[in-house]
């Protein structure tokens, strides 16, 4: 991906989701070297809030519609809620109110855990809410991997020919 081709190839994609694993062991890697001072009750209330608002209620409305379409609320919840912009203010906030604490690792590790885990990323309002392969997407990957494939094919031609 660039910034005149906003799309990732399987690779890159693979190659994203494995930095936040890196993000994911580190911030899980913290939570259990100080397992013993994490607060559990906050701990489970920041990992549970961010699907609670930002996931559940689009997937139930998503299950219900018999077309599948959702209102753009729905998304925006998501979308909002799986912000890590949004849940490092909700840090900062707690941080301000209620002091540092490794509970509150339990928000890098849900967003890092759903990126690296399950792939999931900010949703298009264009989309399905849950995962489901947009025809026009999967013509778009049939392109490009046969233009790939071509640019490939002559790339190596150029680089089998004799230099002078």
């Amino acid at each position: 991906m660039d910034a005149k081709n906003t799309f990732d190839t399987p690779v890159t994609y693979r190659l994203i989701r494995a930095e936040y694993a890196v993000g994911l062991a580190v911030a899980v890697g913290f939570f259990f070297a100080h397992l013993g001072e994490v607060r559990w009750l906050p701990a489970t209330a920041l990992f549970l809030y961010i699907d609670l608002i930002g996931y559940i209620p689009g997937a139930i409305a998503y299950h219900r519609s018999k077309d599948k379409q959702l209102p753009k609320i729905y998304y925006v919840l998501y979308n909002t809620m799986h912000s890590l912009a949004t849940q490092t203010v909700v840090a900062l906030l707690w941080i301000w109110l209620a002091g540092a604490e490794w509970a509150l690792l339990a928000l890098p590790i849900h967003l890092f855990g759903d990126r690296a885990l399950f792939g999931n990323f900010l949703k298009p309002f264009a989309l399905h809410f849950e995962p489901v392969t947009d025809p026009a997407f999967q013509r778009f990957r049939s392109e490009y991997a046969a233009h790939a494939a071509d640019r490939t094919r002559l790339v190596e031609h150029l680089d089998a020919r004799p230099t002078p």
